[in-house]
């Protein structure tokens, strides 16, 4: 198994907090930041655009494989694919409520994961998503999985969505929020699970920076004066 160091891996469900901890983590270390949902849904989007049916597997599978998805600052957040900047795209309606289908094919996964593990190579990276841990970087120094309750996350992704002009109702969100994680756990290819020696944080009752605070803790006393991961 390849190990890489300086490389921290982040996953957890949706709205454990991954995006915000991530993001503030990879700054405070100087550290390159990426969502490799991000990236995943880049490949949705290209799907709708080309209008591959969500059923055909085979097409789906080839056009991960033909179209590798580019990200081209250190923040993660500018994503390209076939040419086309779609970092305003990813987050519409139509690309979040067909990610989950894209994501659970086993031929995307391998092109996906496949580009993540050559983004890594280089080190000095947070990389968040739902398998980094256990299928993408199996080998990196420090393991991270963010929980916090169902009912907890529902109410941060409601937030969300009213922040972003979005009037949803509550209960509609916490099925969604359970929806998914009943799909993104039970799924036969890398299915939502800590890592064996992953590093549990449950974040229900801390926001981003106490989580932040509390990983740069650890990671000053695991490296010891080492200095690879300490913060800058």
């Amino acid at each position: 198994m390849t190990r890489y160091r300086d490389v921290i891996a982040i996953d957890g469900p949706v709205a454990a907090g991954k995006t915000a901890v991530g993001r503030i983590l990879a700054s405070q270390l100087g550290f390159n930041y990426l969502d490799t949902g991000n990236m995943y849904r880049a490949i949705t989007w290209l799907a709708i655009e080309s209008e591959i049916p969500m059923e055909d597997i085979a097409a789906l599978e080839k056009l991960a494989e033909d179209n590798p998805v580019l990200i081209t600052n250190s923040e993660g957040d500018e994503v390209q694919v076939a040419g086309h900047s779609v970092s305003a795209c990813l987050r519409t309606a139509e690309v979040t409520s067909q990610v989950s289908i894209v994501s659970q094919v086993s031929g995307v996964r391998r092109a996906m994961v496949a580009q993540q593990r050559s983004l890594a190579g280089s080190g000095r990276i947070v990389m968040v998503g739902r398998d980094i841990g256990t299928v993408v970087l199996p080998g990196s120094e420090l393991k991270i999985y963010l929980t916090a309750s169902v009912q907890k996350r529902a109410r941060r992704r409601w937030q969300e969505l009213r922040n972003g002009g979005h009037d949803r109702d509550f209960d509609l969100v916490l099925y969604e929020t359970t929806e998914r994680d009943r799909q993104d756990s039970q799924r036969g290819d890398s299915p939502l699970k800590p890592a064996r020696d992953a590093w549990v944080v449950d974040t229900s009752d801390m926001d981003a920076k106490q989580v932040v605070e509390l990983i740069l803790a650890r990671i000053s006393k695991l490296e010891g004066g080492r200095g690879e991961m300490s913060p800058i």
